[in-house]
């Protein structure tokens, strides 16, 4: 016996749609309530999803959409603002290419693939309050309606609603003293199409990749001495946050003519890099966190959509082979909590060598090539993550 038969999922990102058709595959009705009237169109930059995801997606049918419109990116390179090269950091032996995407392309796709395998995605549902019973849970949303089911997954975001509802104590995302921007700029800059850039320049951190379109998918991460939310940065003219990343970037390459080709309307401006500390409480009666509501690390990790897919993904299993949600949620939670716990920290370092000053970066500079042959290979490093993958078949144990 399952420990649900039926599952609201609240938040329509990238963890909502994969949770629904996991569930479904488990057996269990799934329909998915998202607070905006459609996906992300425009929202986000770019994103990384690395093998592991991608066996993840396999899962529930959705990797072959996804390979479709991702940029297959075998190695990171690491750069100085000269063009000097630094290091280099190839993926895991024998395992395929992380993908490049943009987030709102992701989003759409899984969305579509939901749509196809029967996922009801309900638009315009912003989630205000929870009501539990002995039997199921009852939502109520901002525009007066509800709907019930034995289950609520919390999918809804670093923000998330769910986890206030669950621990009205629980932590606040934590701003990294980085801005987070991105955009498509129209040229190709000298690149190996398979590689993804990464350049510690003067003043701030620079990434990038060269599109089969010939454009360069690029982001920036900018120091900034206070943190500033998404609408306050958006507040600022996106033309004025142009000019002051070319001054920033101006002597650095090829971030430079990168930001000379970038309309300024096409810039995507998201504030400070945010990230969450450890979250104490996953689940609570009939109501459970998944993806970014639960473990959402800096997105210099590289993992946060991965990450977000395999436990959606393991979450299904738990509810389909346990008997009741307590129990389920309890498995869920120690399957997923150690994971995601060290890729957190991960993260959190790698934001620290973004602010680096210049002494820092003439040690990275000497030390670079040494290091990812040693304590920093890809093996060390990256296999433990990207080698991940989840036995669908196999039952989950109390």
């Amino acid at each position: 016996m399952t420990a649900a038969r039926t599952a609201l999922v609240v938040g329509g990102g990238i963890a909502g749609p994969v949770t629904a058709m996991a569930l479904r595959k488990a057996g269990i009705e799934a329909a998915v309530y998202e607070a905006y009237a459609s996906t992300a169109d425009g929202v986000g930059v770019t994103l990384t999803v690395a093998p592991n995801g991608l066996h993840a997606l396999g899962i529930v049918g959705a990797d072959e959409r996804v390979r479709g419109i991702g940029q297959p990116l075998v190695r990171a390179e690491m750069r100085d603002g000269r063009g000097g090269r630094i290091g280099e950091m190839p993926g895991p032996a024998g395992l395929p290419p992380s993908l490049g995407l943009w987030r709102d392309e992701l989003c759409r796709v899984l969305h579509e693939t939901a749509a196809a395998q029967g996922v009801d995605v309900r638009y315009g549902k912003r989630l205000v309050g929870v009501e539990e019973h002995p039997d199921g849970v009852v939502a109520r949303f901002a525009d007066g309606t509800t709907a019930e089911a034995d289950v609520l997954v919390g999918a809804d975001g670093i923000r998330s609603t769910v986890r206030t509802l669950i621990d009205p104590d629980a932590p606040e995302p934590v701003a990294a003293p980085l801005l987070n921007f991105g955009a498509a700029a129209d040229v190709a800059v000298p690149a190996r199409r398979d590689s993804s850039y990464f350049v510690f320049g003067g003043r701030g951190f620079f990434g990038y990749w060269v599109q089969p379109d010939d454009r360069t998918a690029w982001f920036a991460n900018l120091p900034h001495d206070r943190p500033m939310p998404a609408a306050e940065a958006r507040a600022v003219p996106r033309a004025e946050w142009l000019a002051r990343l070319r001054e920033a970037y101006a002597d650095d390459e090829p971030a430079r003519d990168v930001l000379a080709r970038t309309d300024a309307e096409a810039l995507v401006v998201l504030g400070s890099l945010e990230s969450m500390p450890k979250v104490p409480r996953w689940h609570r009666g009939r109501m459970v966190l998944v993806g970014d509501a639960a473990h959402a690390p800096s997105s210099s990790s590289g993992q946060g959509a991965s990450l977000a897919v395999e436990s959606a993904v393991q979450l299904a299993r738990c509810l389909r082979d346990l008997p009741d949600p307590a129990a389920a949620f309890a498995a869920y939670e120690r399957l997923r909590r150690a994971r995601v716990e060290r890729v957190i920290d991960r993260g959190n370092r790698t934001n620290g060598s973004k602010t680096v000053g210049p002494v820092g970066r003439t040690m990275m500079r000497l030390l670079m090539p040494v290091m990812t042959r040693t304590f920093l290979s890809p093996e060390r490093t990256l296999g433990p993550e990207q080698r991940y993958t989840i036995d669908w078949d196999a039952r989950v144990a109390v």
